[in-house]
């Protein structure tokens, strides 16, 4: 967007059109590009409305950001309007995002993914008495406002799943704690952050008998390939710095957590789920 100077009009109608404005200044500098994100908070990876720590996914741009010379104001909207803010140019960018996340907005648009800025690890939390349940008797699941439980497609087009959206984790921690639902599907180290700040819960696990899954986050774009690509190239010969943020964020290796898991809920492989 190196041409903001030609586009007042366009960044005063993106202010007025959000819900949360997470940039500090009224002032925006050349080469200056606009980053819709979920207004979820989605800690440690992404709490774009906050006025302190923003997440990882924020902190990997900002260190793009520091080696290219782009800058990025962040934006948070609901789910549902990032992709339609999108298509109208109000926003250069969306974060996170994923090729396998179906959008019937933009997916004939030719839009445009990076590389994984990180991978996620999607679990089916349930209360620690329920271990093991069975996927056949579980029948309400949370999940948030927007998000789509791709794990689940089966058993929610059959109609034995009912899925119930939260704004927030905390709500869905206190769905499942009450047992208005029977599981949450979240992400795990998310999970964790808003587990470890409600002393008053019940114990939860992730159970690997039930649904879970590595879920890339990336950022995307309908105008702006020629940014991706110069992303792409940053996380690859940075990998080091990206590590080193990402431990200081808390995020475990997928494949090393999931074996720690198994020892700790004693389980074997021939027991975890797996897609049909």
């Amino acid at each position: 967007m190196k041409r903001f100077g030609n586009n007042v009009c366009r960044f005063v109608g993106v202010v007025t059109l959000l819900l949360t404005f997470t940039i500090s200044s009224p002032f925006v500098c050349a080469e200056t590009y606009i980053v819709g994100a979920q207004d979820i908070e989605y800690y440690p990876y992404y709490n774009f409305a906050s006025e302190h720590d923003k997440g990882l996914g924020r902190a990997i741009l900002e260190a793009f950001s520091k080696k290219t010379g782009h800058n990025f104001i962040y934006l948070s909207m609901p789910v549902k309007r990032l992709q339609i803010e999108l298509t109208k140019g109000n926003v250069d960018f969306v974060f996170p995002d994923n090729p396998e996340w179906y959008n019937q907005i933009t997916h004939k648009l030719g839009k445009v993914y990076s590389e994984p800025l990180t991978d996620t690890f999607a679990v089916t939390l349930v209360r620690k008495e329920n271990q093991g349940t069975e996927l056949s008797h579980i029948s309400k699941l949370a999940t948030p406002e927007g998000f789509s439980p791709v794990k689940w497609k089966q058993q929610i087009k059959n109609g034995s799943v009912e899925v119930i959206g939260v704004s927030s984790i905390y709500e869905g921690l206190r769905l499942l704690q009450n047992n208005k639902v029977d599981a949450f599907d979240v992400e795990y180290h998310a999970s964790l952050y808003f587990i470890q700040r409600f002393p008053q819960s019940v114990s939860f696990v992730a159970d690997l008998t039930l649904p879970n899954d590595a879920i890339s986050f990336s950022l995307s774009t309908l105008n702006h390939p020629d940014i991706i690509n110069e992303l792409n190239t940053f996380l690859l010969t940075n990998s080091d710095e990206i590590n080193d943020i990402k431990e200081r964020y808390g995020i475990e290796d997928i494949a090393q957590l999931k074996k720690q898991l198994m020892n700790e809920q004693g389980i074997n492989k021939n027991a975890l789920w797996t897609p049909l």
